[in-house]
């Protein structure tokens, strides 16, 4: 696909969109390359954090559900790591006009760890018009959220709103 190519799945709910997403969360970017390569490292060592401290609470005979809640972190923080390590490593650049290649002559868009992240999942929600007594926008369509973002993002949204509803109690 090509950056911002979509199809429908459900109309007006569910879409794929492509688009490549080059920092944190919604498109969040924390300036250039050198802020990448923080982003980058603070996964990995968030990823290190949550795998010790998911080896802690299978040893203390934590309940399933709490080590299933962090393992859906643990899952979408590594799925995340490994596209932005490997991405730009295998594919050339994509564009408006053109779909990426999938091991380019020469290499790929960028070095380890400065790749950027698919997300593809689209969910325009709160869509409608903006009512006609607003001057300068009446009439006019809008969405009130629409975010874009992959299966690893989902992991890590259902771990942590799972561990914050259902064990809460667990963390005194």
């Amino acid at each position: 696909m090509t950056i911002n190519q979509y199809f429908t799945i459900c109309p007006d709910w569910f879409f794929i969109r492509f688009i490549e997403n080059p920092g944190a969360a919604f498109g969040f970017e924390l300036g250039g390359g050198y802020g990448k390569l923080i982003l980058s490292l603070f996964r990995i060592v968030a990823v290190i954090a949550l795998c010790w401290y998911l080896r802690h609470l299978i040893q203390k005979k934590a309940p399933t559900g709490v080590i299933v809640g962090f393992a859906l972190v643990l899952a979408g923080a590594l799925g995340n790591i490994i596209d932005s390590a490997f991405y730009g490593l295998i594919f050339s650049e994509s564009t408006y006009t053109s779909v990426a290649t999938l091991f380019p002559e020469g290499g790929g868009y960028a070095g380890f760890l400065h790749g950027l992240v698919v997300d593809m999942l689209y969910f325009p929600l709160f869509s409608g018009v903006y009512p006609s007594w607003i001057p300068g926008i009446g009439g006019e369509p809008f969405t009130f959220f629409s975010p874009i973002f992959n299966l690893a993002d989902s992991y890590i949204s259902v771990g942590v709103i799972y561990l914050l509803l259902f064990h809460r109690k667990y963390f005194k």
